[in-house]
């Protein structure tokens, strides 16, 4: 397939793609063998941001629903990452919908797409939360429950955007979900 004919006029944002190598400049990717793929970090920043929209919601309406109702650390935090596994996989489903992907494709590509990027943020926000002191036991009124929450949203981020820019540039994680469109 001729990529340069399927992308040009095709509305696609190129920043977007995992580029492929040539053998002319495989020095400046890291030496990669001729034809692996390699990612940008700005495609594997979006593709992180991507999923940790999704992580954002149900991990804050997880805590939150957990902390109104008095539920326990353990119970709160199940909820909460049960909903964000939820929520990251529901937005690269409903994009993969709107690409036109019937709904077993969309399954597949977004469980392909996300499962180890949310469960990598999820491990770490997480344990940022755990390991603050007093984090597990704020209220909802209370900065240290949104400041260790949010923080670890940061760390999150910076620790699975390597991860993501690893699995792209091997075809393999948000590499898939772009694969059907």
């Amino acid at each position: 397939m001729d990529h340069a004919a399927h992308h040009a006029g095709a509305g696609h944002d190129h920043a977007d793609r995992v580029e492929h190598s040539d053998h002319s400049d495989r020095a400046d990717r890291g030496g990669h063998a001729p034809g692996a793929s390699w990612a940008s970090w700005a495609t594997a920043a979006k593709a992180t941001l991507h999923c940790l929209t999704g992580c954002v919601v149900g991990e804050i309406l997880g805590m939150a629903i957990g902390t109104a109702l008095l539920w326990g650390n353990v119970p709160t935090m199940v909820l909460a990452i049960v909903l964000a596994f939820v929520f990251g996989y529901s937005f690269t489903l409903f994009a993969m919908r709107r690409a036109g992907l019937n709904l077993k494709t969309a399954i597949k590509a977004a469980l392909a797409a996300d499962t180890v990027s949310i469960a990598v943020m999820e491990l770490v926000d997480n344990g940022i939360i755990a390991l603050v002191p007093g984090a597990m036991d704020a209220h909802l009124s209370e900065g240290l429950f949104w400041s260790s929450l949010l923080g670890g949203f940061v760390v999150a981020f910076l620790v699975t955007t390597p991860v993501n820019k690893w699995m792209i540039g091997r075809g393999k994680g948000h590499a898939v979900a772009h694969a059907p469109h």
